[in-house]
């Protein structure tokens, strides 16, 4: 069987039965569609102690296959249970043009440091391609149907998955329309989502998609890099009750600050969701690791969430660089572990 129609197929059985066949990956082709048992194999739970350990399918940027249906057997080789999904997988499989860029070989060019007249050329040219792939998608989501996005949280909640936050891409921003806006964060609570993601924008934009929030009865938890702060948030936060935080306590911690675990209990009531990855503090380079390598308090802040019964999720986001000897999905599964250990113990 060619390696196009094993695709299908697995695609099909996804389809039918919401089980996903990834815990099988690195068994051989022929077990695909085969035995009666794979329909009773066990849904994931990454539900520990009381704190949803999740991922964000970002962490999945430079596996070849960027479909919905693929990433759903990342997600469950994994093991989690609950998710932040990123906006190209949800808008392929509702009927978005597919983009024609190869967005692995532009994400390895951007983290190259130092890159060849041949690779800038190739990145100006990928970077072209993803702007034309973003006018097709404005065109598309005029006549979308949001149906299928129902569909698809449907697709995922069989197989054992929630969809708890949903990052639209390049729709929420200040040039964008209300049209553009309200139809993100309808797509999101239509994949049942309870909240949506966005940088925190500068300026009065964080008002306007406050307001548009409490039209459509969501929540936008806003992101931030080392420009996080524990001020940041605030005047979005007393711009709309539906305006929320969704701090990367990594960067937080590449930031420079050192108070991550009174942030988290004096914000609480105002996280919607966390990234947790493990980054350096500016003394000792920044950089990002392999978790338990950095400065970030990981373990003690799933423990804080747990103790003091945080609702809030706990995103794994997977940035640091792959192992020679391990593939992505291994050391996502490694993160995973990492909280469990921590929640565990």
């Amino acid at each position: 069987m060619s390696s196009k129609s094993n695709k299908t197929s697995r695609r099909l059985f996804i389809k039918k039965t919401g089980i996903s066949l990834a815990t099988l990956s690195l068994a051989p082709k022929k077990i695909f569609g085969a035995p009666m048992f794979i329909s009773n194999l066990k849904k994931p739970n990454s539900l520990i102690n009381g704190v949803q350990v999740g991922v964000i399918t970002y962490s999945f940027r430079e596996m070849s296959d960027q479909s919905a249906e693929a990433t759903l057997e990342y997600i469950l080789s994994c093991g989690i249970s609950a998710i932040e999904l990123m906006g190209d997988p949800a808008e392929t499989f509702a009927g978005r043009p597919k983009n024609n860029a190869d967005k692995k070989r532009f994400y390895q060019l951007i983290y190259k440091k130092e890159k060849s007249e041949i690779e800038q050329k190739e990145q100006k040219e990928l970077r072209e391609q993803i702007k034309d792939n973003r006018a097709n998608g404005d065109k598309w989501r005029k006549k979308a149907d949001l149906s299928k996005f129902e569909e698809l949280g449907k697709l995922y909640k069989k197989a054992g998955v929630s969809i708890y936050a949903y990052k639209p891409n390049f729709i929420l921003g200040p040039k964008n329309t209300n049209d553009e806006i309200n139809f993100a964060m309808k797509a999101g609570k239509a994949l049942g989502a309870s909240h949506v993601t966005v940088e925190l924008p500068k300026g009065d934009h964080s008002l306007r998609l406050g307001k548009l929030a409490e039209k459509n009865n969501i929540y936008v938890g806003y992101h931030g890099h080392e420009q996080q702060t524990p001020t940041w948030w605030d005047t979005a936060l007393k711009q709309s009750p539906k305006n929320a935080i969704n701090i990367d306590i990594g960067h937080y911690t590449a930031a420079g600050h050192k108070d991550t675990l009174d942030f988290l209990q004096r914000k609480h009531t105002h996280i919607k969701s966390i990234h947790v990855k493990d980054r350096k503090n500016p003394k000792n380079g920044k950089e990002n690791v392999v978790w338990g390598n950095g400065d970030t308090p990981i373990k003690d802040a799933l423990r804080l969430m747990r103790d003091k019964k945080y609702k809030f999720p706990a995103t794994v986001e997977y940035e640091y660089k792959t192992p020679s000897d391990s593939n992505i999905l291994k050391e996502v599964k490694k993160c995973v572990d990492y909280c469990k250990n921590a929640l565990e113990s």
